[in-house]
């Protein structure tokens, strides 16, 4: 067992989930502000392989795999992040206005089933204060940074678009990649907007004030969805993001379903609402990439999360379509070396494996199965 797994069980697994969240975060945060102790610190966490380097919507990453949205809302410690050895950290949610989130207790840990179950609620500082986070933010670590907003609560659907909008002026300039999230459970009506009908008008107007405040370069855009989409709707989505030449598709956020998860926690504390993410979502995100995969091939790119624990989980997002994979909820249950293993794992995968290079893999097992 290592130190970690040792610590989570002695002291972490005993403390409320959102306050042992804000102390771990806290110490990677104050461990990356010290100059000698975080250059060695990312040289230990954070080995390069030349063999996973990745391109994605035109950016360049040391690999594929990055850290998903939730983790750090506020974009507070992205070099902290980057010294662990993550590709990519996607910041965020963010939204229009400051916002508190919903009532605690809010956050539940699932340890039997690795899992989490949340109803944060887009709690966050806001995109004007995250905005001016990001422009002062001077990288330790060269990292790539995707920028995840969502619709205030306190905002009706029929102004969710200007709302989005606004999120979007204000921190464009300060993304590496920027995602809509219409998927989260937990703001009232938001995955209503996932139906083609609202989604068009709404991802056709950020791609528009991106391209307003951002001249210089093209912002990628990216939709973010839900593993609880029917099949067709998938391939609506699918067929959408082509059509409006969108960069990129995150499958999945956390999902509402609890039935045949096969879950082994307490009925009641798997009965708390919110959005279930970890290992019990594997089988269904990995399920609808493929099918996202199936209909859309190389056009657009596909970033794989939802139940990624280790090196084989990532291995067959990527087999499967994805050209980034993401991680959080075992991050949790793994700690500071997760990053470190997830790389080495797949390295030697790639190194085992037929193909030449990591994008030669991507989709490779998907295509086969449609050829």
């Amino acid at each position: 067992m290592h130190l970690y797994r040792l610590l989570f069980r002695l002291v972490f697994r005993r403390m409320d989930p959102e306050a042992a969240h804000h102390l771990a975060f806290r110490w990677i945060r104050l461990t990356a502000r010290v100059p000698v102790l975080r250059t060695f610190l990312a040289a230990f966490f954070a080995p390069r392989h030349k063999e996973l380097r990745t391109e994605a919507f035109g950016l360049r990453m040391h690999g594929p795999f990055g850290l998903a949205a939730g983790f750090d809302k506020n974009a507070v410690g992205i070099d902290g992040l980057a010294m662990l050895g993550f590709d990519h950290v996607e910041i965020g949610t963010v939204t229009g206005r400051p916002q508190p989130g919903n009532p605690r207790t809010r956050l539940f840990r699932l340890t039997p089933d690795r899992a989490l179950i949340n109803r944060m609620g887009f709690n966050n500082d806001g995109s004007a204060a995250v905005a001016a986070r990001l422009a002062a933010r001077r990288p330790v670590f060269r990292t790539t940074v995707g920028v995840n907003i969502g619709k205030t609560k306190a905002v009706p659907e029929s102004e969710a678009v200007a709302d989005y909008v606004l999120s979007t002026e204000r921190l464009a300039a300060h993304a590496d990649y920027l995602v809509v999230n219409v998927s989260s459970p937990n703001t009232p009506g938001l995955r209503s907007l996932q139906a083609v009908d609202q989604l068009r008008p709404l991802l056709t107007a950020v791609r528009a004030a991106a391209d307003r405040g951002v001249t210089r370069r093209r912002v990628p855009l990216l939709v973010k969805i839900a593993p609880d989409l029917a099949d067709e709707d998938i391939d609506a989505v699918a067929d959408l993001a082509v059509e409006l030449g969108l960069d990129g598709i995150i499958a999945t956020n956390t999902t509402i379903a609890r039935e045949g998860l096969g879950l082994a926690s307490d009925p009641a504390l798997t009965a708390e609402t919110g959005g279930l993410s970890g290992a019990p979502l594997k089988a269904r995100s990995l399920e609808v990439l493929r099918r996202l995969y199936a209909r859309v091939g190389d056009r657009i790119t596909l970033v794989g999360v939802g139940g990624v624990e280790n090196a084989e989980d990532a291995w067959r997002r990527i087999l499967a379509g994805a050209t980034l994979v993401q991680g959080y909820s075992a991050f949790i249950y793994e700690g500071p070396l997760w990053s470190r293993e997830i790389h080495h794992g797949l390295a030697a995968r790639l190194a085992a494996s037929p193909y030449a290079t990591l994008a030669e893999a991507v989709g490779a097992d998907t295509r086969k199965v449609t050829e």
